[in-house]
């Protein structure tokens, strides 16, 4: 591993993690690969957009991001980091491992507990159902 290459894997992925939270969708997706696969507890896509639909949403009920750790290799990262919502879910500890080649992110495996997610997401459905406002989806970041 040369410095330049864990320079470029820090790079990507840390403007990736800060263009989502940043609620920068394009600038986040500008940051994948394809062909992209994405897994959580609550979700899997393979489109690069298609798993940061419900960033909007989920970004409505985040009142912060505490980074715990960054590990950085030649093509891959892992960062583990708490979100705290304004949720019943609270703050949720999350991992979230990333694979890149040489155009960008060409996977992300985001690990965190989705039980506590299960009735805020049930509220949420009941709400998109009652108001017709699908702007709310499982964390995806």
């Amino acid at each position: 591993m040369t410095s330049r290459t864990w320079t470029w894997t820090r790079e990507i992925v840390r403007s990736y993690h800060e263009a989502g939270f940043g609620g920068d969708v394009s600038a986040a997706v500008a940051r994948l690969a394809e062909p992209f696969t994405f897994q959580s507890p609550l979700m899997r896509s393979e489109d690069p957009a298609g798993h940061l639909a419900g960033l909007p949403g989920f970004l409505q009920v985040v009142t912060g991001v505490d980074m715990i750790s960054e590990l950085y290799g030649e093509r891959e990262a892992t960062l583990v980091y708490d979100v705290h919502t304004a949720t019943p879910a609270g703050t949720q500890r999350t991992a979230e491992h990333f694979r890149l080649d040489n155009a960008g992110i060409t996977s992300i495996m985001l690990i965190f507990d989705g039980v506590p997610w299960q009735a805020t997401m049930a509220m949420m459905s009941q709400h998109t159902t009652d108001h017709r406002d699908e702007s709310f989806a499982a964390p995806a970041v």
